[in-house]
């Protein structure tokens, strides 16, 4: 997620200034990471009349942008409707895709309805790409995919998954990436939810953090050498993002959430129910899209509507607006960055450890714990209940550093 330009006053008070909207399940990929478990529609999803009456109501709430999910959002035949009327309300609207079908004729109706941005997931190279989507030629379709879309659109991103599948692959994927033309690069932790929890092996181990981030800031820094080298601005580099639940206040913390040519930026804590909002395709509303649906959901349109929902601090929506500090535990409880930080990012948190407030892949809590000559291993004591964005129950070991 990337919660864009936010001014003072969505500080001084909450406001649904970026929302996650899941229109369908049903999903053309059934991947074996999968925190949704998607494949097929829910029973009851939303129509398109009831659709349209939601992206009224974020218009009236002043959200300014929109990512669509599924499933595959594209698998709906009524979306070029929903994105039409969420730009008419002068809502920035993106898609997030594994790009199986996103077809050059699909993207061009998709932007005349008034698209504007294209995220694609591409998890390295094809071996591993395919594995981890549950398909073959998952990789060729979603480079298609990608060219299509660099082709067709202003604003293009590639999200990676980033495990022990993907790990190895860093460079190749930046190398890919690169020659392809793309300009903005998403790391994602895979959490353990929905079918990652499934599989425990494919886990990245907490104190891996710190390899993977030194990986990715190597690869910034000879990007913006390159962009130089070839005479072009610095802000033309190829943003890599350490996503937000990949973290925190390392020595690259800086360089990999700062775009180039663009101020400083570092982690200001967990934006679910202060700034981020999800939507389930069944009119489920939660504070994020990833957190577990049973301990989150606030309520369902259009039953309830969008403004009481936002509003209502007493419920799952405003779970952290008494402050970052509150609910912290473990390392997080007593880390020197705690009042800015907040224990990292609360799904990976609640999907490892069955609570917010203490977040396992942080870089400067592993490289405290080597220090000590200590690292923490990630284990599954019980496997989940298999609906989706369901969660198991982990606990972490603490065992001495390998030398």
């Amino acid at each position: 997620m990337h919660v864009r330009e936010l001014t003072a006053d969505d500080h001084e008070r909450p406001k649904p200034v970026y929302v996650v909207w899941e229109v369908t399940l049903q999903c053309d990929h059934a991947c074996l990471h999968c925190g949704s478990r998607a494949a097929r529609a829910r029973p009851r999803e939303l129509s398109t009349a009831e659709l349209l009456g939601v992206a009224d109501e974020l218009v009236a709430l002043g959200t300014r942008e929109v990512t669509l999910i599924g499933g595959e959002a594209y698998l709906r035949p009524d979306l070029p409707v929903l994105i039409e009327r969420l730009a008419q309300g002068g809502i920035r609207v993106g898609m997030q895709t594994g790009g199986f079908g996103l077809t050059p004729a699909l993207l061009a109706r998709l932007g005349e309805a008034g698209l504007v941005g294209v995220g694609l997931s591409i998890d390295g190279p094809e071996e591993a790409h395919d594995t981890l989507r549950g398909r073959r030629g998952s990789h060729a379709a979603v480079s298609r995919a990608l060219e299509a879309a660099l082709d067709a659109t202003r604003v293009v991103t590639v999200n990676t998954q980033l495990n022990a599948l993907t790990l190895p692959h860093l460079r190749d994927q930046y190398a890919h990436m690169a020659q392809a033309g793309v300009r903005g690069w998403r790391v994602q932790v895979t959490v353990p939810m929905g079918r990652a929890a499934d599989r425990p092996e494919w886990l990245l181990q907490p104190w891996q953090v710190v390899e993977a981030i030194d990986t990715l800031a190597a690869l910034q820094v000879e990007a913006a050498e390159a962009t130089r080298a070839a005479g072009r601005p610095v802000g033309e580099t190829m943003f890599i993002h350490g996503s937000n639940n990949l973290g925190y206040f390392g020595p690259h913390e800086e360089l990999l959430r700062s775009e180039p040519g663009r101020p400083s930026a570092h982690w200001t804590g967990c934006p679910a129910g202060s700034c981020v909002m999800s939507i389930e395709s069944d009119g489920t509303v939660k504070p994020c899209p990833s957190l577990p649906t049973a301990p989150y959901a606030s309520g369902r349109v259009p039953d309830d509507s969008l403004e009481a929902l936002w509003g209502d601090d007493e419920s799952p929506m405003g779970f952290q607006r008494g402050g970052l500090r509150s609910g912290l535990w473990g390392f997080c409880e007593g880390c020197a960055f705690a009042e800015v930080c907040g224990g990292g990012c609360a799904w990976s948190a609640h999907a490892a450890l069955g609570r917010p407030g203490n977040q396992p892949w942080c870089y400067h809590r592993a490289s405290q714990l080597a220090k000590r000559g200590v690292r923490e291993r990630l284990v599954r004591v019980q496997a989940p209940p298999g609906d989706p964005y369901d969660v198991g129950r982990f606990e972490l070991v603490e065992e001495p550093l390998p030398s």
